[in-house]
Order: C-alpha cells, then sequence, then structure tokens
C-alpha cells in the first residue's frame, strides 16, 4: 500500500532475542496500536491445515510433515542445513503468504480505528522489503549480555546455543543504523519501560 496515499502510519518493531520486544509490542497495543506479530503468522501458516503446507510438501516432500499435518521444524532444520538452495525454496513459498496475511490484518486494524499499525518483526533488518513499506523503525535495544542472560532466564539454553541464535540475527550496530526511534530496555523496571513507550506513543499521536 503506498504510504502517500494512507492516513494510518505503519510502524515495524524489532530488537534481538532477549531485547524485550513483546513487551514493548503489548505496551504499544495498550496504547491502542493494532499490532501484528509477524513470527505467529508464519507459525500459523505452518500449523496443522495451514495454507502453506501444501506447497511445502509438494516441494520437499512428506519427510518435513509432522504426524499432525505441521510443519516438522527439525526435519526442515536439517534440509535447510544440507541443501543450500532449500531455505530460498521455503521463502518462497511462506513469504507471499505472509504478506497476504499482514496485510489483511493491517486491513482489519486500519478499519476498527486503529490510527498506527505496529509489525512486530525481529527479523526486519534482515529483510529487503519492510523498510520500503513502513512509516519508521522502532528498535528495542539492550546490551547483549543481558540478552543472553534473560533468553538464559526464560529457556534454559546454554550461553552457547543463545549466542548461536544471536549471530544468526542481525547485530546490535545494523539494528540501530536502520533505527528511527530507539527504546533503551537496559535495567528498566516494566514502569520505566512503559514511560518510554508512552513518550513514542505520543510522538506517533496515539
Amino acid at each position: 500500500m503506498p504510504q502517500a496515499h494512507r492516513k494510518v502510519r505503519h510502524l515495524g518493531l524489532t530488537g534481538g532475542i532477549g531485547s524485550g520486544k513483546s513487551t514493548v509490542a503489548q505496551l504499544l497495543s495498550g496504547h491502542g496500536a493494532g499490532v501484528i506479530d509477524a513470527d505467529a503468522v508464519a507459525r500459523q501458516l505452518t500449523q496443522p491445515g495451514g495454507s502453506a503446507m501444501p506447497a511445502i510438501e509438494a516441494s520437499f516432500g512428506p519427510g518435513v510433515v509432522g504426524a499432525d499435518g505441521a510443519l516438522d521444524r527439525d526435519a526442515m532444520r536439517a534440509l535447510v542445513f544440507s541443501q543450500p538452495d532449500a531455505r530460498a525454496r521455503l521463502e518462497a513459498i511462506v513469504h507471499p503468504l505472509v504478506g497476504q496475511k499482514l496485510q489483511a490484518e493491517a486491513l482489519a486494524h486500519e478499519a476498527a480505528g486503529a490510527p498506527l499499525v505496529v509489525y512486530d518483526i525481529p527479523l526486519l533488518v534482515e529483510s529487503k522489503r519492510w523498510p520500503a513499506e513502513l512509516d519508521g523503525v522502532v528498535v528495542v535495544d539492550c546490551l547483549p549480555e543481558t540478552q543472553i542472560s534473560r533468553v538464559q532466564q526464560r529457556s534454559g539454553l546454554g550461553r552457547e546455543a543463545v549466542l548461536a541464535i544471536m549471530a544468526a540475527q542481525a547485530s546490535r550496530e545494523q539494528r540501530l543504523a536502520c533505527a528511527d526511534a530507539v527504546i533503551f530496555n537496559e535495567g528498566c523496571t516494566l514502569e520505566a519501560l512503559g514511560l518510554q513507550v508512552a513518550d513514542l506513543a505520543h510522538y506517533f499521536g496515539l
């Protein structure tokens, strides 16, 4: 949807794992923003009966489909590792469907009167399509050691496993370079974080 012809602004929200991005998204929703979780949309497409599953099975075979009909993520991860073109093939199936669903959700938020649509996108910086489609990017930032600590506490993963996840994402510097606004979630109470989000919401007219 061309920016020049829409009144509702579309904002991207991103941050590394453990940054607190999901909490910021919830707080923005509390200020009246329509929030769309891109990861949740992608998961829906690959659940049992998900609209991406027929094409995935046709492309990769039944070995990547679990007994419940959902995508077998471990099998797909192994396939992506062993076949260089597998990731691109998977993305060619999933990404257009995600885009359609996100557009539908955005239109629904606009129809419901949301003054701002926020796309919660973990890999926003890594994507080539999003910058041209958004009116601004907000990055939730914290120190890398804080990311590691938070993820270990909530998931039980070892330090090396968390570092591997972080290495697969854009660097902190790359995210900050793309930011139009930054929420610094380091040493914050929920109340202090809420004040930063309130300032951001006010800036965008919420």
